[in-house]
């Protein structure tokens, strides 16, 4: 083999798999989702809102309903 390939997109996917590898094939498995965190006048402490693909953040802030939020990344229940 010429040296020119090993110099090339080939280490740099070697490499690339290498590092997949160390992480482990947990680390890969588990989804992640973005949630809404945030507390309401029936809970006040901070809890889970809802998913961010799912609820408007915005219009659930301006309405009074909901105060204080942050998204959060969290393994998807799925």
């Amino acid at each position: 083999m010429g040296k020119g390939y090993a110099e090339g997109p080939a280490v740099e996917a070697a490499e690339e798999a290498r590092e997949r590898m160390a992480d482990g094939p947990a680390a890969q498995a588990v989804p992640k989702r973005r949630a809404i965190l945030g507390s309401t006048a029936d809970q006040p402490d901070p809890h889970i809102l809802g998913w961010e693909d799912e609820i408007d953040a915005d219009a659930l802030f301006a309405s009074g309903d909901a105060w204080g939020l942050r998204t959060v990344v969290l393994d998807d229940p799925a």
